[in-house]
């Protein structure tokens, strides 16, 4: 999600700091967050539309399966997407909703099975998504300590959202997913000042900023808020982004070689993936190292 849905309808030399800490969150390690391509009904490959472009090779309609999508929903190009011109399918990111869809919502019955589902079910997926991020990051501010003033409140927030995810498919797919979004971007908004309290005031505020191809080598970028910012192929080699806000920020072929991103906040794995790394590059526990990375 960007900055921009959030805010509208629809990842040296240092000084030591004060790093946020994950604490352990009981029988909730973020897991159910995480897609299980294998126990869903390949939704991302036929609800979604892809465009010709540099991310995917051909247009796709919405509700049009995937040329590679196979009949047990695994991608028939699966190892090779990049060469073939599907970099796009390898930074989505379902949080996932697609193995909540097809085993929660519908109890485990496919599209192929019941046809007349098909549409519904391709309308509730991306509402599902929707709603599946915002758990991703009321459960990271619920493990920040710096937090804690506003813990029962992202509690709150946080149940509100499960209990719209398991919804009846028209229930979920009614959802005003732009109003509760603004609801959760105001705790999200007041967890990323608490985590940043002590060194945000000396950082120039660059929410939504336009850095792209930024020179940002080896930047203090500790504290920053770069929510919604366009880091778009920015050089950010070698750059210390601990404690920044990175909601929505937009890090395709973003250069994090040897950038240390650990304590970051609101990172997500899709984030990540678009962007470019290496052996040196320091992400946050919660996220995995992209394979294409050298």
């Amino acid at each position: 999600m960007s900055e921009k849905q959030l805010r509208q309808p629809s990842e040296q030399t240092r000084q030591p700091s004060r790093e946020p800490q994950l604490l352990p969150l009981v029988g909730d390690d973020r897991q159910d967050l995480r897609a299980d391509c294998g126990s869903c009904f390949g939704l991302c490959c036929v609800a979604l539309t892809f465009a010709k472009s540099a991310d995917f090779p051909v247009d796709k309609a919405a509700g049009t399966p995937c040329a590679n999508l196979r009949q047990d929903f695994g991608c028939g190009i699966h190892q090779d997407l990049r060469q073939k011109g599907f970099s796009g399918c390898t930074v989505y990111d379902c949080f996932g909703a697609g193995q909540k869809v097809s085993q929660t919502t519908y109890g485990g019955t496919d599209w192929r099975q019941d046809p007349d589902s098909a549409r519904q079910m391709f309308d509730v997926f991306p509402v599902m998504r929707q709603l599946h991020e915002l758990l991703w990051y009321l459960t990271e501010a619920i493990a920040l300590p710096e937090a804690r003033p506003i813990g029962a409140e992202l509690r709150r927030a946080l149940d509100r959202t499960e209990d719209l995810t398991r919804g009846a498919p028209a229930d979920v797919a009614g959802t005003d997913v732009a109003a509760h979004r603004e609801d959760v971007n105001v705790l999200l908004l007041r967890t990323s000042e608490l985590v940043r309290a002590d060194i945000r005031r000396k950082k120039k505020d660059r929410r939504g900023a336009d850095l792209f191809g930024a020179r940002l080598k080896g930047a203090d970028l500790r504290g920053v808020t770069l929510r919604g910012a366009y880091l778009i192929a920015a050089d950010l080699r070698g750059a210390d982004l601990r404690r920044a806000d990175l909601i929505g920020a937009d890090l395709r072929d973003a250069d994090l070689r040897g950038a240390d991103l650990t304590g970051s906040i609101f990172l997500t794995q899709s984030q990540v993936n678009a962007a470019k790394g290496d052996a040196a590059t320091k992400l946050p526990p919660a996220l995995a190292r992209p394979a294409h990375w050298s």
